[in-house]
């Protein structure tokens, strides 16, 4: 049985970081493109960025370049995000999702996606 599992959330101010993790058991994780997704209340759920299978290539909304950055170690059968200069409209619960095949570019696609974390809270302050 398939389970992934995010941590890392928390509450911080403005400007401050977080470490998000995500770990997957239960599938081969590096034949897995990863993502990030979050949803803020009220809000639709939006791709935050994802990574290849083996780590090659990112991509990232445009509200969070420069800030954020994904990374995986498939050894460990984990997936991070780095968040950096948080803001409050940041605020969120953010979940890690896996999506089958080894793809030239990365998943973030709700859609698409094969399985899913059950979220992590992070809430910014100003």
């Amino acid at each position: 049985q398939v389970h992934m599992a995010e941590s890392g959330g928390g509450s911080v101010q403005a400007g401050g970081s977080l470490r998000l993790s995500c770990v997957g058991s239960g599938l081969d994780f590096d034949d897995y493109g990863m993502a990030w997704f979050r949803q803020a209340p009220g809000k639709e759920r939006e791709g935050v960025g994802c990574i290849t299978w083996a780590g090659g290539r990112t991509t990232y909304a445009d509200g969070v370049k420069s800030r954020f950055t994904i990374s995986r170690d498939n050894r460990k059968n984990t997936l991070w995000l780095q968040m950096n200069n948080l803001k409050p409209e940041d605020t969120a619960t953010y979940y890690c999702a896996a999506t089958r095949g080894r793809a030239y570019y990365c998943p973030l696609s709700q859609s698409a996606a094969d399985y899913w974390g059950q979220g992590t809270q992070v809430t910014v302050s100003s």
